[in-house]
C-alpha cells in the first residue's frame, strides 16, 4: 500500500510519567495528528495515522507498520495536550526515528511540534535523524511538500521548513499560518476514523483520573477536541503560541506570536455530531481559552445544551479566572454539559504573576469567583507554579495556603520550567542559567525533572516543594471530604490508591542544583 504520508503519534509515557504512565496519565486523543490528516486528504492525499502510545507500540512493531505502508513520507507529529508535551514527547520521538533511519536511511523524515518550532536548526543539528522540520503549525507547508517529489531541490522551494542537505541545515523563509477566514476551509475537521481502537472506537483513549469524576468507568472513550487555536495572552512560563510562529530568530518567543483563530460554531458542532455516534461523551476541549470570547463559546455552548438533556455529557474547558464571574455565563456553560473549568491561578501573590506576565486579576476575588463556579455545579481543576522567578518557600507557602482554602475538586502543581519556546527558556539561556539535558527532564512528572532555580531557592528546593504540597493537598481532609460528597467514595478511595505511587527524582535525591 503506497501511502502519501504517515502521521506519527510517539510514546515515551513511562519516562515521562514513571509509574503514573501505568493507570493515572491520560492518553489523549492526538489533535494535531488528526487535523493533519484530514487536511491532507481532502486535498487528495493518501494518509494514515500509526499511534503508537495508545497502541503502546514497540520501535520495531512500529517500523514494520510503516514498512508495509510505504510512505512518501513520514512525519511525527510531536505535541501533546500539556504545555511541555512538545518537547517531553521529542525523547520517544527522536528515538523512534533514530531506529527507522537505522532499520532504512532512505525514509525521509519530518517533525511537526512546538520543539522544533522554537529551535528549529538547533534540533536539527542535534537530531540526524530528522530531514525536515516544520516551522509553525505547518499546514501549507506539509500540502506544498507533498505536492513535490520529496528531494532537495524541492525542500529548497518550501516555504516554513528548516531541512538538512547533506551536512548543511537550512531554514527557508516562513510560511504563514491558516488565517481566520479559511479555518474551516482549510483545516477542515479531524480523521477520526483514522484512529486505532480495540473492540469499539476511542476506547485506547483515556481521560485524567480526575475529569471523569475519579471513576474508572467514565475514563473511556474519551476525545479531546480544539474550537479555537492560539492564546491573546503572552504569559512568559507558556509556549502555546508558538504554534503561531511567523518569523526565522534563533529562538522562538512564542509570547511575541500571541493570536486567537476560530473555527464557526456550525464547523465545531459537525464534530462534537461525530463524536457523539461514536459514544463518547467525555471530551476535552483544549482550547488555551475557550471561554474569552463570547462571540464564539455562547452559541456553541447553547448548541451543545441541546444534546445534554439527561445531563449525560463529561465536558471540560480551559479558562482565565477573570472570565468566568458572571453566573447566567455559568450556566450556559453547565447547561452544555461542561463540569469541570481548568483555571490557571498559578500564584497566590499578584506580584508574582505580574513578572511573568500572567495578568492583572485586578478586579476578581479568587476565592469569590471558585465559590459562584461551585455553586453553579461546576467543579474547579487548579493549576498552580511553584518556583516562579521571585518565588521563595514563604510565597509558594501562601500559594498553597491559598489552594488549601479554595478546595477544588481538581488541583495540579508544576515547578518553572524553561519551556523552549518561553520566554523563560530565552532568559535562562541569556542568563547561562542549567537548561535540562534531557527531553524527559522538561517532564513535570518524570526522574529527570529539573526546574528552574531561583534567586532564592535551588531547583531541587521547589521540586520537593510541589512534590510533598501534591501529596499533602491531595491527603488533606477538607479535600476528600469534598470529593466524597460530591463523587462518593470509591472516588475518594481512588485518589487515595493513586497517592501510595511515588515519583523518584534524581535532583533530589542528588540535592544537585
Amino acid at each position: 500500500m503506497d501511502i502519501d504520508v504517515v502521521f506519527i503519534v510517539p510514546n515515551n509515557s513511562n519516562k515521562i510519567y514513571q509509574d503514573l504512565s501505568v493507570s493515572y496519565s491520560a492518553i489523549e486523543t492526538p489533535t494535531w495528528a488528526l487535523l493533519l490528516a484530514e487536511a491532507s486528504r481532502k486535498k487528495g492525499f493518501k494518509v494514515k495515522i500509526i499511534d503508537t502510545s495508545a497502541e503502546n507500540l514497540s520501535d520495531n512493531d512500529t517500523y514494520l507498520r510503516i514498512k508495509s505502508l510505504s510512505p512518501r513520507l513520514i512525519n511525527f507529529v510531536v505535541y501533546g495536550q500539556n504545555v511541555n508535551a512538545g518537547t517531553t514527547n521529542m525523547s520517544g520521538a527522536t528515538r523512534l526515528s533514530k531506529y527507522l533511519k537505522s532499520k532504512n536511511n532512505d525514509f525521509k523524515i519530518s517533525f511537526t511540534g512546538s520543539h522544533i518550532q522554537a529551535l528549529p536548526v538547533e534540533t536539527l543539528q542535534k537530531e540526524k535523524s530528522i530531514d525536515i522540520g516544520f516551522t509553525n503549525e505547518g499546514v501549507y507547508a506539509l500540502l506544498n511538500l507533498l505536492n513535490t517529489n520529496l528531494e532537495i531541490k524541492d525542500f529548497k522551494k518550501i516555504k516554513g521548513i528548516v531541512f538538512r542537505d547533506v551536512d548543511k541545515i537550512l531554514l527557508n523563509d516562513p510560511e504563514i499560518i491558516v488565517p481566520q477566514e479559511k479555518m474551516d476551509v482549510d483545516l477542515p475537521g479531524y480523521a477520526w476514523d483514522l484512529l486505532p481502537y480495540k473492540n469499539k472506537p476511542f476506547d485506547l483513549y483515556r481521560s485524567p483520573l480526575w475529569h471523569a469524576e475519579y471513576n474508572e468507568n467514565y475514563r473511556t472513550p474519551y476525545a479531546a477536541i480544539q474550537t479555537s487555536l492560539g492564546c491573546m495572552f503572552g504569559c512568559e512560563f507558556c509556549m502555546i503560541n508558538i504554534i503561531n510562529r511567523n518569523d526565522n530568530s534563533e529562538i522562538g518567543v512564542a509570547s511575541n506570536y500571541s493570536k486567537m483563530r476560530y473555527w464557526s460554531t456550525e464547523f465545531i458542532l459537525k464534530e462534537f455530531k461525530k463524536l457523539f455516534k461514536y459514544g463518547v461523551k467525555t471530551i476535552k476541549i483544549t482550547d488555551e481559552m475557550f471561554l474569552l470570547n463570547p462571540k464564539y463559546y455562547i452559541p456553541l455552548c447553547e448548541k451543545l445544551a441541546e444534546f445534554n438533556k439527561n445531563d449525560e455529557l463529561k465536558l471540560w474547558a480551559y479558562s482565565r479566572i477573570d472570565t468566568v464571574k458572571r453566573p447566567e455565563i455559568l450556566e450556559k456553560v453547565r447547561k452544555a454539559g461542561i463540569k469541570w473549568l481548568c483555571l490557571g491561578i498559578e500564584s497566590a501573590e499578584k506580584k508574582i504573576r505580574l513578572e511573568v506576565s500572567k495578568g492583572k486579576f485586578d478586579d476578581v476575588d479568587v476565592s469569590g469567583v471558585i465559590k459562584k463556579i461551585h455553586e453553579s455545579d461546576i467543579e474547579v481543576m487548579a493549576n498552580y507554579i511553584f518556583g516562579l522567578p521571585t518565588d521563595d518557600l514563604n510565597s509558594m507557602q501562601r500559594t498553597l495556603d491559598l489552594s488549601l482554602e479554595l478546595c477544588t475538586s481538581g488541583w495540579n502543581a508544576y515547578a518553572a520550567m524553561a519551556l523552549p519556546g518561553s520566554m523563560l527558556y530565552k532568559q535562562a539561556v541569556e542568563n547561562k542559567l542549567k537548561i535540562p539535558e534531557s527531553y524527559e527532564a522538561f517532564s513535570f512528572h518524570s526522574y529527570e525533572c529539573s526546574p528552574l532555580p531561583t534567586k532564592k531557592l535551588k531547583a531541587y528546593e521547589i521540586l520537593q516543594f510541589r512534590d510533598k504540597a501534591f501529596h499533602l493537598y491531595h491527603s488533606n481532609n477538607k479535600f476528600l471530604s469534598r470529593v466524597e460528597k460530591k463523587f462518593g467514595y470509591e472516588a475518594k478511595k481512588n485518589i487515595q490508591n493513586k497517592l501510595k505511587i511515588k515519583l523518584k527524582r534524581k535532583i533530589i535525591e542528588e540535592k544537585s542544583f
